[in-house]
């Protein structure tokens, strides 16, 4: 059996996550073009996926998504371009922007929560709601520890 073969039958982390989140953004912007939204691409959902609704400034968006700040900020100009967003002074540091949804970014929030509640309760129900919760804790829990992989000295170089 060659190696491919053996992948595409017992697929490793990387490639089931990876399988995953490509679904889940197929799904959901699929579904937001369809809801008004066709100008979303997933890119830019991995920094409206931070947004509070009150606003946040670009180094805490970096910073949850995991994203570099020049990636943060070529997706928040093309997102205020687009109407989703603007940027403000900050209330509590005049030197500092705040990132705030426009009305157009705050409906596509409250859509992309519809739709993710509709993916996740689909889920649920076919392995049912407490083999699904303890899924996403124990992916919580991994996820946890491999974003620390570089604090642990058994990692391969």
């Amino acid at each position: 059996m060659r190696r491919s073969e053996r992948k595409d039958q017992d697929p490793d982390l990387g490639m089931l996550t990876s399988r995953l989140l490509l679904a889940v953004q197929e799904e959901m912007f699929a579904t937001l073009a369809e809801q008004g939204h066709p100008d979303l691409r997933p890119l830019h959902g991995a920094v409206l996926a931070y947004l509070d609704a009150d606003g946040s400034r670009a180094t805490d968006l970096a910073r949850r998504s995991g994203q570099h700040k020049q990636v943060v900020g070529k997706v928040l100009d093309e997102l205020e371009a687009l109407g989703y967003i603007e940027r403000h002074p900050d209330p509590a540091d005049r030197r500092a922007k705040l990132v705030v949804p426009t009305p157009r970014g705050l409906d596509q929030m409250t859509r992309s929560d519809a739709i993710m509640a509709a993916i996740e309760g689909r889920h649920a129900e076919a392995v049912g709601e407490g083999a699904y919760t303890q899924f996403k804790e124990q992916l919580r829990q991994i996820t946890g520890r491999q974003r620390t992989w570089r604090d642990t000295p058994t990692h391969v170089d």
